[in-house]
């Protein structure tokens, strides 16, 4: 009797453990977060164009996307600062960009189209003869903002969001890798910590199944 008593102590305390478990892992589930995503969706450098007869417009033309993939939380956006540096060897800074910040709903997808900036900075004699020679031009962009997280009734505190990309440009001005999605501004830093919570998730479920057998 005292042994099976003692058996079904245990047995309780198993099922409370894996109910608790389960419990927690499923409200970080639900209270957990994501960065948006951040896409230059279309990079034009019209001087750069060879079909064009003139190299003097050193205007530089983008659309910028912003992806909330949440279907729960909004996302409220601080003031969005973008950077941009000609590359070649080292990254000079040509110019920057503000776009105004702002609220995006559950799940929204949000596109800034035809943003312009001066690249009067660039070194456009080396710029547009590299494109005549059939070789690329490379940009980078940075891009820099905070973000609240609005879950339900509430907002979580600001999360700096900080990410780059770069951008191939041949002679036609445009994104020499012309991908309908775009060229996704990336932070490693956030690629590795998403690594690292896939681990611990599939660490649970694991724990959880040795206990409940």
């Amino acid at each position: 009797m005292a042994e099976h008593g003692r058996g079904g102590i245990a047995s309780c305390c198993c099922s409370f453990i894996f109910t608790s478990g389960l419990t927690a892992l499923f409200m970080w589930l639900s209270l957990r977060t994501s960065k948006p995503t951040c896409t230059i969706q279309r990079f034009y450098v019209p001087a750069l164009n060879k079909s064009q007869n003139s190299t003097s417009n050193h205007t530089i033309t983008f659309d910028l996307k912003l992806d909330n993939g949440m279907k729960d939380k909004g996302v409220h956006y601080d003031n969005i600062n973008l950077n941009f540096s000609y590359q070649n060897g080292s990254a000079l800074l040509i110019a920057n960009y503000t776009v105004t910040g702002f609220y995006q709903g559950h799940g929204k997808k949000a596109t800034r189209k035809n943003l312009a900036v001066d690249g009067g900075a660039v070194p456009w004699e080396a710029a547009v003869n590299a494109v005549l020679n059939g070789s690329t031009v490379d940009f980078r962009v940075d891009l820099a903002t905070r973000v609240r997280y609005k879950i339900m009734f509430w907002n979580t505190k600001r999360e700096r969001v900080v990410v780059h990309g770069d951008v191939e440009v041949d002679s036609s001005g445009e994104k020499a890798k012309k991908k309908k999605k775009g060229v996704k501004l990336k932070s490693k830093s956030s690629e590795l910590r998403g690594h690292w919570v896939s681990l611990w998730i599939v660490a649970v479920f694991t724990f959880l199944v040795i206990l409940l057998q």
